[in-house]
């Protein structure tokens, strides 16, 4: 009986050994998506009204959640009965992402500042739902943190596809669990820190109205600079997931290298290739659209 227990118990330190070392390369792999992740997010659900800014971001919260809970049972069938189909699911997740950039970049190029002073002016017209308008901004959120989830994942899964069922399950549930939180804690703390510079502002302190003033300051830029971040990111995590599931293009990556480095050479061609798929999913897109709209035309 002693003999069984203290097996019992080896077993189990084993198993939680692997699984504090696995989570540790996993986090590691995984830190660069994150930083793509947060700067995506805080970026999609900012320009809301200030009152809705955290109910926005938990309502994202909760759909990030969801998106982990049918990815991580997802990632372990996959695993198990058909690792072969990892690949081609990833590589329309970076063509989605690679997409969703281009759009954003033409919409900034395309549209003259009256058609954008008159779409930011719906915000002000009663007659437009403001709730459907948030509803359609969290919903467009939740679509691209399932891509970004699903390669978090899938690195993750990639880190621990030789252990055990049980180790897989625990370092990707974990991994999950710690990724959603502290992206959607960071993300609130962002988009809230406006109201935190507003707050010291009126503290009877110096030292803190000083401080409430350079975060007021300093907000705007934050978002600028992490709306800009966001657009980069989806172009170097579409295309990256793009230059790894094809071979061909990992020459090119070689080539670049010789002449910038290996660091350099990678960011260029995930950019590169993350611009051309983009526009060329745009294009595919757009014409399906037309021809959609032809078919419904009496």
């Amino acid at each position: 009986m002693a003999s069984s227990l203290l097996a019992l118990i080896d077993d189990i330190a084993t198993l939680l050994d692997d699984v504090a070392l696995l989570s540790k390369v996993a986090a590691q792999k995984t830190t660069g998506v994150l930083g793509d992740d947060l700067a995506l997010n805080a970026e999609q659900v900012s320009g809301v009204a200030a009152e809705r800014e955290l109910p926005v971001v938990w309502a994202v919260a909760k759909g990030s959640a969801r998106n982990k809970a049918i990815l991580v049972p997802a990632a372990l069938a996959i695993s198990a009965w058909a690792p072969w189909a990892v690949t081609p699911l990833l590589m329309v997740g970076g063509a989605y992402l690679s997409l969703e950039g281009f759009e954003k970049v033409a919409h900034k190029f395309l549209h003259s500042p009256a058609e954008d002073a008159a779409e930011h002016s719906k915000l002000a017209d009663p007659a437009v739902d403001l709730v459907a308008l948030e509803k359609e901004k969290i919903a467009g959120a939740i679509r691209t943190d399932f891509v970004l989830s699903a390669e978090i994942i899938a690195i993750t899964l990639g880190t621990v596809a030789d252990a055990v069922f049980l180790t897989q399950l625990i370092v990707l549930s974990g991994i999950a669990v710690v990724m959603t939180i502290g992206v959607y804690g960071l993300v609130a703390g962002i988009v809230k820190l406006d109201d935190a510079g507003f707050y010291l502002a009126r503290q009877p302190g110096a030292l803190a109205q000083r401080i409430g003033r350079v975060l007021v300051s300093a907000a705007p830029w934050l978002m600028k600079a992490l709306a800009i971040a966001g657009t980069v990111a989806m172009f170097l995590v579409g295309g990256g997931i793009l230059v790894h599931g094809l071979p061909f293009l990992h020459g090119a990556e070689e080539a670049a290298a010789t002449v910038l480095g290996h660091g350099p050479a990678g960011l260029l061609v995930n950019f590169v290739t993350g611009v051309v798929a983009g526009g060329l999913s745009l294009a595919v897109v757009s014409v399906v659209q037309r021809l959609l709209r032809r078919q419904r035309q009496p």
